[in-house]
């Protein structure tokens, strides 16, 4: 109980195995969506920076790197999350999960991460998943996701 969300994810293997499925889910989930929030604005900042730079670096370009995110999105069988991961070298990884399962481990960090939960999107694009990752990239803080790179490589 003294430990964070993030240590308790982080750890999920050392987690008492009478609560970690709990743990990871509603952990899990309490995670992910507050990313979810934080790494969304009706206005942020454009992409610039150390995280810009190692995107191109190791994507090509912004437009590959969405594609990679996108499609991992799409691949991502009945509900998930679909994730830019740095670790703490500064590399950087698309990476997808199923249900709340966090991307989450010692040597690595979730930066950004696509819900693609149908509750994420059925409302506004009812099965048009895909029309939902495209817009997605309209609502991006990449402010707040550069912040989160520059805290995971300290």
């Amino acid at each position: 109980q003294s430990k964070t969300v993030e240590e308790l994810i982080a750890g999920i293997s050392s987690v008492p195995e009478d609560i970690r499925t709990a743990v990871r889910n509603n952990g899990g989930g309490h995670y992910n969506h507050t990313l979810f929030w934080e790494i969304m604005s009706s206005g942020g900042a454009p992409i610039g920076g150390k995280l810009e730079a190692k995107i191109v670096e190791t994507f090509g370009s912004l437009d590959d790197l969405k594609a990679k995110i996108n499609d991992a999105a799409m691949k991502r069988f009945g509900s998930g999350w679909s994730w830019l991961v740095a670790d703490k070298s500064g590399a950087l990884s698309v990476t997808s999960t199923p249900n709340q399962d966090v991307p989450l481990t010692p040597s690595q960090t979730p930066i950004l991460g696509l819900d693609v939960w149908e509750h994420a999107y059925y409302l506004k694009h009812q099965n048009k998943r895909a029309d939902y990752c495209a817009s997605f990239w309209n609502v991006v803080n990449w402010e707040e996701v550069g912040r989160r790179f520059d805290e995971a490589v300290g």
